[in-house]
């Protein structure tokens, strides 16, 4: 069986529009409708109109949103115990708890989140905007940030304010430290260094660019000759390749290796669709406060 092409024949006789993080593995992004961040899909989610399914490739908070954002669909994943370290830091009670005690803060939400944990937040974020959202919220007392500690303490640099942060953070990012940048520099010393926000502050010190994964792409279309030290999860060497074949791209070693993201394979892929077994569902409660969150975001 040419699974390739029986994925695709599903994917028109469904009506369903496939959905991949730049973290997935190149086969599920060569095949998917559209690739991108957390942010790129969270827009293209909101916008599939013509479509009857939504299959997204990526791990569990991405198609919780997905699904908030597109109630009358049918939102499949095709694994879906690939969860996200990060959002298992916090939940509902924790957050319920946090913001009691600072009372009346607008809470700003990693889209790294649960759906729970987006119910209870006053705005949604993405690594690529997240700056953009804090200023959004004016000159307040105090504003909270959860889960990811070190996106806020980026945010905080960024526009010179205290945020209280919660204490979680990506356990793949916060592998990377300055001396395995130093060694890549060694290695090539021409190229530049980019890395994710979710990387601790000395690492991003450390680095020519501190970009979410949607603006590492983005950069290499600006500048579609160079030579790159890669600083995040190594899946998005791919979409690196596809959106500037000339330039070099060098992973940091040892590779930052999401086990989650990397839980999608074509045979679950095309199990997801002939079954349908792998949808994902939000509680009309919890999915109303969030959708409020994202869409506070969106909406900048």
């Amino acid at each position: 069986m040419d699974i390739k092409k029986a994925i695709d024949t599903l994917r028109k006789e469904k009506k369903a529009v496939i959905l991949a993080h730049t973290y997935q593995p190149p086969e599920i992004q060569a095949i998917a409708d559209f690739v991108g961040d957390s942010y790129g899909l969270s827009v293209k989610a909101s916008q599939v109109e013509e479509a009857e399914m939504i299959v997204f490739c990526g791990v569990r908070f991405m198609a919780e949103t997905a699904a908030i954002l597109n109630p009358n669909k049918r939102v499949l994943m095709p694994d879906a115990n690939a969860g996200c370290p990060m959002a298992d830091m916090i939940d509902g009670k924790q957050l319920a708890e946090f913001k009691a005690a600072h009372p009346g803060a607008p809470v700003v939400c990693y889209v790294n989140s649960t759906a729970e944990v987006k119910a209870g937040s006053t705005i949604c974020c993405t690594s690529s905007n997240a700056v953009k959202v804090v200023k959004s919220l004016g000159d307040v007392p105090e504003i909270l940030f959860v889960p990811d500690q070190y996106l806020g303490r980026f945010v905080e640099k960024q526009l010179g304010r205290k945020l209280v942060l919660w204490n979680g953070c990506c356990p793949i990012h916060r592998a990377l430290d300055p001396e395995s940048i130093q060694t890549a520099k060694q290695a090539y010393p021409s190229a530049k260094v980019m890395v994710h926000p979710e990387t601790r502050p000395e690492t991003q010190a450390a680095a020519d660019y501190v970009l979410a994964t949607g603006q590492m792409i983005d950069l290499v279309k600006m500048q579609p000759q160079g030579d790159y030290i890669v600083g995040t999860e190594r899946g998005i060497l791919h979409a690196l390749q596809q959106a500037a074949p000339a330039s070099k791209y060098f992973p940091i070693e040892p590779p930052l290796i999401c086990p989650d993201m990397k839980k999608t394979t074509l045979e679950k892929l095309l199990n997801s669709l002939e079954t349908e077994t792998t949808q994902v569902t939000v509680a009309p409660e919890v999915a109303a406060g969030a959708l409020k969150a994202i869409q506070a975001m969106l909406a900048l």
